[in-house]
């Protein structure tokens, strides 16, 4: 007989899909990341992992580098895609531990998961609202699975009060079964350095514009580079264009027009997170004028490396930069390419800027983030 002490201490076996960090983190990696690692060491709960197959251990993002070639060539292949995700869900089925609560940090639970309860954490409906930006392959995947799948969630997480009225208005569920929990950055990285220190591996312009994220249509790039064309001749020659982030999909068009301006343009690729941190610092303006976002945390992540930033008034942006940073139009390439001007004008208000930005990225961090989907998790597993 199990004694009463024992029941008392047995901790809820909780299950993270993470699959995610199999591939270089980008946001949703980023995220499953931060608040994983945390989760595992609160100790609250018996933490394991489904990266296909179950774990105890986490994947480190030094780990990346064993399986970037087999990531990168899973995603050029749609159809080997397809398979493993038939070998994945066949997988779950043969193979049936059981846990307390599932989370599912990316917007669809796993089929045949055996689990009392699940979370997932919906991160936008961009596949729906914007789904000429999203390779074919995915949409007809999503269409397929997500509306009958989701509907399996007790609970749903969200980054924005943004995301959340979307869910409210797409799918059914009730205000008290949406919360929003805004993502946190690391400030021991992400943070204002001594520029003396800062040492890169590659050169960078002594002046430059910045701008993060994967190389698709949704980040809106192509606005980016048209807006910098427009830029006073003066301009281009004091500030020129660096662009970071691995190369998406749908990027034939963005990276041609990069090519063809190497001698103002320079395409970093994937860098790493201290890689990047350093950027911020060196760089004299950030923009970013997605069309569509469910957080938007290179915004964030600028902002507290005390870098000015120029980003779209669409979506969920307006809540990460309230009245810190300039916004513009991304429907606009003059709008766009007439607020860095403004920006890169205004010494005195980059300085405004920088310090207004620096003071509001501190009210965002993965410790609190943690502790918001600690109370989820607890608030659903006492739910008979």
């Amino acid at each position: 007989m199990i004694s009463l002490d024992l029941m008392m201490t047995t901790k809820d076996k909780v299950l993270i899909d993470a699959i995610s960090l199999l591939s270089p983190l980008t946001g949703i990696g980023r995220y499953t990341y931060e608040i994983s690692k945390r989760l595992q060491s609160d100790s609250l709960f018996d933490i394991n992992y489904f990266y296909g197959y179950y774990s105890k251990n986490r994947v480190e993002p030094s780990s990346k580098s064993q399986i970037k070639n087999i990531t990168s060539i899973i995603k050029k292949i749609p159809l080997l895609k397809k398979i493993i995700r038939k070998l994945i869900v066949l997988k779950t089925k043969m193979y049936h531990p059981s846990y307390d609560l599932y989370w599912q940090p990316n917007a669809m639970p796993t089929e045949n998961i055996k689990t009392n309860k699940v979370v997932t954490t919906v991160h936008d409906f961009s596949f729906i609202m914007y789904a000429e930006f999203h390779p074919k392959e995915r949409i007809e995947y999503l269409e397929k699975n997500f509306m009958n799948n989701i509907h399996k969630s007790d609970m749903i997480i969200t980054g924005s009060n943004f995301s959340k009225n979307e869910i409210l208005e797409r799918l059914d569920f009730e205000d008290d079964q949406v919360e929003v929990i805004y993502h946190g950055i690391d400030h021991d990285l992400f943070k204002v350095y001594n520029i003396k220190d800062l040492v890169l591996d590659f050169e960078l312009p002594e002046k430059f514009i910045l701008t993060v994220g994967s190389i698709e249509p949704r980040k809106n790039l192509r606005g980016l580079l048209e807006a910098y064309s427009q830029l006073s001749a003066q301009i281009k020659k004091e500030y020129k264009l660096v662009l970071a982030g691995f190369k998406g999909w749908e990027n034939k068009e963005i990276m041609k027009l990069i090519d063809n301006n190497k001698e103002n343009i320079h395409y970093l690729g994937f860098v790493s997170d201290r890689e990047l941190s350093t950027i911020y610092n060196l760089a004299s303006l950030f923009v970013f004028p997605s069309h569509y976002e469910g957080f938007g945390l290179p915004v964030l992540e600028a902002m507290a490396c005390g870098t000015p930033v120029v980003c779209s008034d669409s979506s969920s942006l307006p809540e990460v930069g309230g009245d810190c940073v300039v916004y513009c139009d991304a429907k606009s390439v003059d709008d766009i390419s007439k607020k860095i001007e403004y920006v890169l004008l205004d010494k005195v208000l980059q300085k405004t800027m920088s310090l207004s930005g620096l003071q509001r990225a501190q009210c965002f961090t993965w410790e609190k983030s943690t502790q918001e989907h600690i109370k989820v998790f607890k608030k659903v597993l006492s739910e008979k």
